[in-house]
């Protein structure tokens, strides 16, 4: 039970953590290739480091557990439907985002796409996961932080702001998708087949609307390398695995720390300078975090039955 605590709380913290620190290497992309290729190159890196990956994890299972390492009946099914499920909903929103980076300001960017953190528990009221009333205070203490984080300019809606807007519905299907097909398939593989759609259907929309360059793509290749497999290939990972028996909500909230670690790595690496809404915006993140992580009163009863027994 308490590795799974740590699996659930740990794994999307790390993933925020890396997202954070990524979105300067998605800004610095965005100036000199379009969507489609960046994001084609980035799922192709991502591709085939987590192919290696399930590779030498699948030759561990087979000399640690032999017969234990078949597949389960039926997991190649749900392995391929899944893995189209969450890469058309992971294209549309990787696309739509790096569209949006193109004409809309990173702190816009960053509070926009965040608004899964609404989408995801609102969602889940349709599809019968309805969250406790502490994950909505968290909620909203969560939108308040990403507001004082990321907003430093008046709110209007521009075509960048409208893409991006989009894309935080889409990020908000990709974590509920997850969340029904981690339970039937193995975590690292369907990371892997997502990524293989999302090569494939990237890159046809990049041969069919923009004009890729070999000498573009050569001038960001290490932003390239290092979104697709710190980014891509590992964080997305770790949140498949994180949603495995898990909150999505919680793990969305879990998750919107990027904006947190995005503009604490500015101000590290590229000496940016905080201001005081900035940082009460991360308080705020952070209590929103915490608070989500508490016990429910509902939790809380078993608890005190079962030590008013002993």
């Amino acid at each position: 039970m308490k590795t799974n605590r740590v699996r659930q709380n740990v794994f999307p913290v790390l993933a925020a953590l890396i997202w954070g620190t990524a979105f300067v290497a998605q800004s610095v992309g965005a100036d000199y290739v379009e969507p489609f290729t960046f994001n084609t190159a980035r799922s192709a890196v991502a591709f085939v480091f987590l192919l290696i990956l399930c590779a030498v994890l699948r030759q561990v299972r087979k000399r640690d557990f032999d017969s234990a390492a078949q597949p389960r009946p039926g997991s190649r099914r749900d392995l391929v439907l899944g893995g189209i499920c969450c890469g058309v909903a992971l294209t549309v929103a990787t696309n739509l985002q790096q569209k949006g980076l193109e004409t809309t300001t990173s702190g816009k960017a960053g509070f926009i796409t965040a608004l899964y953190i609404v989408i995801v528990p609102i969602a889940g009221i349709f599809l019968k996961k309805k969250a406790p009333r502490i994950i909505w205070l968290s909620v909203a203490l969560a939108v308040a932080g990403l507001y004082c984080l990321c907003i430093t300019e008046d709110l209007t809606i521009s075509t960048g702001d409208f893409y991006v807007l989009l894309c935080a519905f889409c990020f908000s299907a990709h974590i509920l998708v997850i969340d029904h097909f981690t339970q039937k398939v193995d975590g690292v593989e369907l990371s892997c087949a997502q990524f293989f759609v999302t090569m494939v259907l990237s890159g046809i929309g990049m041969l069919a609307t923009e004009h890729p360059s070999l000498e573009a793509l050569s001038v960001c290749l290490w932003p390239i390398l290092y979104v697709g497999i710190f980014s891509s290939g590992v964080a997305y990972t770790l949140q498949i695995l994180a949603q495995k028996d898990s909150n999505p909500t919680v793990v969305s909230l879990l998750l919107s720390l990027e904006s947190v670690f995005a503009t604490l790595a500015g101000a590290l690496i590229l000496h940016d300078q905080m201001s005081g809404k900035e940082y009460f915006g991360c308080v705020l993140m952070l209590a929103a975090v915490v608070l989500a992580q508490l016990p429910s009163p509902a939790e809380r009863r078993p608890e005190k039955a079962a030590s008013g027994t002993k």
